[in-house]
């Protein structure tokens, strides 16, 4: 009886743990883009997944057009997203909400034109073909820049294209300027310049970004995971900013980076440069997930209606901007 006794007690424990076991690797698909940022050094070491004890599947998109087919699709449950596609989800009724800012955009996105397109000055893109992955960040930029040059999207040829076509087009001279993001951009930047940047244009009343959302089923279901998973960017984020010196070509952390994007670590440092990454005090601002990221949406939302990108706009995009988990994340 001792000896069948012992054996339940063996089996039962391993039942028990293989049950947790498998609770803790729950596989969640997130969804994300090829440029550099500081979380891709902790995927890289894979301590993103002991943290919120997932087993995470990474699907790299071109667009957050891309996103929300896929959010809508159910083929992901978490994915980073610019404000410009985010806001045309929320206004057509995507089941989702953004839990977090992932960057604010400044050079990281830029308007590069060729070298012997004829482009020496903002009056000389008239005319010219400008390729940009429609519907995107770097999208809304460019209109924001055209207006910030007097023009329209009528002035020019707008060229809509992944970022890789948009490399491909590049090197075949078939178009002659781009508003895209890294790696691409550093790729077309090595026969090309910077006219001008996201972070400018953001001046003129275009700010861009970029958040975190996440399905509403999954949001209920997964509290503690999200805010292990908020806590980690949060950290790695906060790293970076009091630390930018110590990301170089040296960095353990940059080299980390820039084996999981594809680029050098000099490429990585240089990009890096281009955005702001919030940590958690700033992520919980009133710029941010304390009230600015709902405005930025808002008249993001209103300028696309403007010029028929959407058909309408909500009065107000607080119920798609969710702070309760960053603020858990934050410890506020």
């Amino acid at each position: 009886m001792k000896h069948l006794l012992k054996i339940l007690f063996i089996s039962s424990t391993l039942t028990l743990a293989m049950a947790s076991q498998a609770m803790a690797q729950t596989k969640v698909i997130i969804g994300h883009f090829g440029d550099p940022a500081p979380y891709k050094s902790i995927v890289a070491d894979g301590s993103l997944e002991k943290v919120t004890g997932w087993s995470i599947e990474w699907r790299q998109f071109n667009s957050g057009a891309e996103v929300n087919a896929a959010m809508a699709s159910g083929g992901i449950v978490i994915s980073e997203i610019g404000s410009v596609p985010l806001s045309a989800g929320s206004s057509s009724g995507l089941d989702y909400q953004m839990i977090s800012v992932g960057k604010a955009i400044d050079s990281s996105e830029a308007l590069i034109s060729r070298n012997g397109a004829g482009i020496d000055k903002p009056a000389d893109l008239r005319g010219k073909r400008i390729a940009v992955p429609i519907g995107s960040t770097a999208h809304f930029s460019l209109m924001g820049a055209l207006k910030m040059y007097n023009m329209t999207e009528k002035d020019v040829t707008v060229v809509g294209m992944s970022p890789n076509e948009i490399a491909a087009a590049w090197s075949q001279n078939a178009i002659d300027a781009a508003f895209v993001w890294y790696p691409v951009q550093a790729k077309i930047r090595e026969n090309g310049k910077i006219m001008t940047t996201a972070g400018l244009v953001a001046k003129t009343g275009f700010p861009t970004f970029n958040g975190w959302v996440v399905t509403n089923k999954f949001a209920a279901a997964n509290r503690a995971g999200l805010i292990n998973f908020l806590k980690a960017m949060n950290q790695i984020n906060g790293d970076y900013s009091k630390n930018t010196a110590a990301w170089n070509v040296d960095s353990p952390k940059v080299k980390a980076v820039a084996a999981n994007v594809g680029i050098t670590p000099a490429a990585v440092v240089s990009a890096l440069e281009g955005a702001v990454y919030p940590d958690a005090d700033l992520n919980m601002s009133a710029a941010w997930m304390g009230g600015g990221a709902a405005t930025t949406i808002k008249s993001t939302a209103d300028f696309l209606k403007s010029v028929g990108r959407i058909s309408a706009a909500a009065d107000n995009y607080s119920k798609f901007v969710n702070p309760e988990f960053a603020k858990a994340a934050a410890g506020k």
